[in-house]
């Protein structure tokens, strides 16, 4: 099944401003002196500064940190030739990966040009506009010459990532696998299946990495490419074999290696048993391999297995390459990517993998302790180490081969500005994705009877982020359904008001009466109490029916939460209960509590809290970095909230050592470490920026957070309740469809997290 309908990747396309990047100022705009700073007449004094140094584009302007994504739409993705115009999505996503793994900028080129000559003369014209070229997307064999001619001909990097991104990966996982089984890359027997672009860079690289070329095999769409084929281009002619074989089974019997970038399902587990002893299976082919992980794996106990697909181990994905590449390649100024900098990027891949793996990368993919082995030969793609191995491993391989411009000397100072040219925290949510797709939760919908709960619901449930129980009026929530054609007709929709759930409800009273029979509730107002929605929905929660819930939509704040406070109540050992918010930016990620439920918290009330806040970013797999605002900085005023918020610190420290927390802090200290180490340089934030930030009062929490938000491009995720006994979370009224599946899926991620605990 699809997971996703046509319609919703349109809607992605188009909503909002239309396609997938823009371009934004970095330089301020606000006054009149910035104007003319920007352009007209203070622009002139860098163009001449230009005008008589031509290598200070690279200090004036953003030609160092761009590429140029540049295609004819010949040969995309698969879906072969459909022209430039029908190109520009797959550019313009490939230009998002760019940034959001590497923090390189993109312009997306289509050109409407067909013939060599002409393509590379208008790649050519633009070199003075981009600090690299990035070719994507061109069909063999017109791909090799234009590639060929722009590296010969451009004094700044060429790649086509189509030739080397899974060259380069397949080659990493290849050295890794070879190790695993004590083979040696110079006496094992390759089989290529698949003569394309792809298929004959990786080979290429292979013979670079040692490989015999007497041992190595390839066949086309039309069988082995030998000695008797006749009319065989001058690329294939390259890979013509010796050997009297036509077939793929002759080809693999007792090869050690078989690599597929071809069509899928065409490796039986009979040709896969007929191999040599530990044998490799790369079967590369999207969507579907040459043979699946899965039969390959039950073929036989000793062979390893790679595939292109994210849902199997093993996954040779370009991304783990070409952003890093292009960045090691622009930090030095490269003229060119040259043999000695993609074996660079192959090996520091190949280490990598091999590496201990940081618990945040466990936690992305859920794993208790992620190691090197079969099922792990190469780094995960949302292994934050990747910017700082591959891209320092290809800068260097740039300056050693003398096609650098730019001499790094302080690599230490290097690989910290890599990190904080990321802000690797933006992981975030794609990290939290990753660990609720391997553990699907049961997550139920309080407000189903809205279009919005019942869209998030359904994206919930084809990307497989959990899955959505519906409570509300049940022919509401159907009739919404099929009026907006929503597939979620297999979904489970409780009525708590039906006569269907009579003995539920009479179960969640009687469970409800023990919990409030002190509290002044009476069994006749805990059966009322249950045919309303949040109160039914919670008592399924505390059952055990459901994993998770999410409310509040419709309703305001206070009465969304008050029948979860009543029914699940709070984690053993919490006194309180607060809200905080996620807000992911450019930065970084940063969090702020609490901002929906304490209005002026006590001095333990801080405490509690902060401990609770920095528990639940311990469970996201980021260090807490912690600040007790307030408007003083250490005792520099006196006042009730200024006060409160120095003795939650004491208590923290004396208390809680182990957590990275300090105050009473103004917020522009806390954020800036070179004025905090400038002014107190005592404070355990002297060297650790604040990431999180406690409010003295409700007031300041909820104001601060809506200001950000509005004022700042910024993702904001929230309110996460903490400190309640179950993964409960509460809307703010009339959130965003972005905004419920967000809160999902956090629900999701906490319940997991809650139950391990709990184990």
């Amino acid at each position: 099944m699809e997971k996703f309908r046509n319609q919703d990747a349109l809607d992605y396309h188009s909503s909002g401003k239309p396609g997938k990047i823009e371009v934004v100022p970095t330089k301020p705009y606000s006054s009149q002196r910035d104007l003319s700073l920007a352009y007209s007449p203070g622009v002139a004094v860098p163009c001449l500064a230009i005008d008589k140094n031509v290598d200070d584009v690279y200090k004036y302007t953003a030609k160092g940190n761009l590429v140029g994504v540049i295609t004819n739409g010949t040969a995309v993705l698969g879906l072969g030739n459909i022209g430039p115009e029908a190109s520009k999505p797959v550019m313009e996503g490939k230009g998002l990966l760019f940034k959001i793994f590497a923090d390189i900028d993109v312009f997306d080129i289509e050109l409407n040009l067909y013939d060599v000559d002409s393509f590379v003369n208008a790649v050519k014209a633009m070199e003075p506009t981009f600090g690299g070229i990035n070719l994507e997307d061109i069909k063999a064999p017109e791909c090799f010459e234009i590639e060929k001619r722009l590296k010969e001909e451009l004094n700044i990097p060429v790649m086509h990532d189509d030739q080397h991104g899974t060259a380069i990966i397949s080659s990493a996982a290849l050295l890794n696998a070879l190790f695993l089984s004590k083979k040696d890359i110079k006496d094992v027997k390759v089989v290529f299946n698949g003569a394309g672009a792809s298929a004959q860079t990786c080979a290429k690289l292979y013979l670079s990495l040692g490989l015999k070329k007497e041992n190595l095999v390839v066949l086309d769409s039309k069988g082995v490419i030998n000695e008797s084929r006749e009319n065989l281009g001058i690329q294939k002619q390259f890979f013509i074999t010796k050997r009297t074989i036509t077939t793929l089974a002759e080809a693999m019997k007792d090869a050690d290696v078989f690599v597929g970038l071809s069509a899928g399902n065409v490796v039986t587990q009979d040709m896969v048993k007929s191999m040599a002893k530990n044998p490799i299976v790369f079967a590369l082919a999207n969507p579907d391999p040459e043979i699946s992980y899965k039969d390959a794996k039950a073929s036989r106990p000793d062979v390893i297995v790679a595939t292109g697909r994210s849902d199997n181990p093993n996954q040779v994905n370009n991304v783990l390459g070409f952003p890093f590449i292009f960045r090691g390649a622009l930090d030095v100024k490269a003229t060119t990517i040259n043999e000695e900098m993609k074996l660079a990027a192959v090996r520091a891949i190949a280490e990598l993998a091999k590496e201990s793996i940081p618990q945040e990368v466990n936690e992305a993919y859920d794993t208790e302790n992620l190691v090197f082995g079969v099922e792990n030969i190469i780094p995960k793609p949302l292994d934050p180490r990747l910017i700082t191995t591959v891209a320092p491993a290809v800068a260097k391989a740039a300056i050693e081969s003398g096609v650098a411009q730019h001499i790094i000397t302080d690599w230490d100072k290097y690989i910290i500005g890599l990190r904080k040219r990321l802000g690797h925290d933006n992981q975030l949510l794609r990290d939290v994705i990753t660990v609720v797709q391997r553990d699907p939760q049961r997550v139920l919908f309080a407000e189903a009877d809205n279009y919005k709960t019942l869209k998030a619901a359904q994206v919930i449930k084809e990307e497989g982020l959990g899955i959505p129980v519906l409570l509300g009026e049940s022919d509401m929530i159907r009739q919404i359904i099929e009026e907006n054609n929503l597939p979620l007709d297999d979904v489970e929709i409780i009525d708590q008001r039906s006569s269907e759930q009579t003995k539920w409800v009479e179960e969640f009273s009687k469970v409800l009466f023990e919990k409030r029979k002190r509290k002044g509730m009476t069994m006749y107002e805990a059966g009322r109490w249950m045919r309303e929605r949040n109160y039914f929905g919670s008592m399924m929660l505390e059952t055990g029916e459901v994993d998770a819930m999410v409310t509040g939509l419709t309703k305001r704040y206070p009465s969304a939460i008050r029948p979860s406070l009543q029914v699940i109540g709070r984690a053993e050992g919490n006194r309180t209960v607060a809200g905080m918010y996620i807000i992911v930016s450019k930065k970084g990620t940063y969090f702020f509590a609490d901002t929906t439920i304490n209005i002026d918290p006590t001095v333990e009330d801080l405490v509690d809290i902060t401990v609770m806040c920095s528990d639940a970013i311990k469970q996201l797999g980021i260090k807490p970095k912690i600040a007790m605002l307030s408007y003083s900085n250490f005792g520099s005023a006196t006042g009730a909230d200024a006060t409160k918020m120095k003795k939650a610190v004491e208590i923290l420290h004396r208390d809680h050592p182990s957590i990275t927390v300090d105050g009473e802090v103004q917020a522009n200290f806390a954020m800036n470490d070179e004025i905090m180490n400038e002014q107190f340089p005592f404070s355990q934030l002297s060297d650790n920026p604040a990431n999180a930030f406690i409010f003295p009062n409700l007031a300041a929490g909820n104001i601060a957070y809506k200001m950000v938000q509005e004022m700042v491009d910024c993702e904001v995720i929230g309110p996460i309740l903490l400190g309640m006994n179950k993964s409960v979370h509460i809307l703010q009224l009339g959130s965003s469809i972005r905004e419920i599946i967000n809160m999902s899926i956090i629900a999701a991620f906490r319940a997991i997290k809650q139950k391990k605990i709990s184990k």
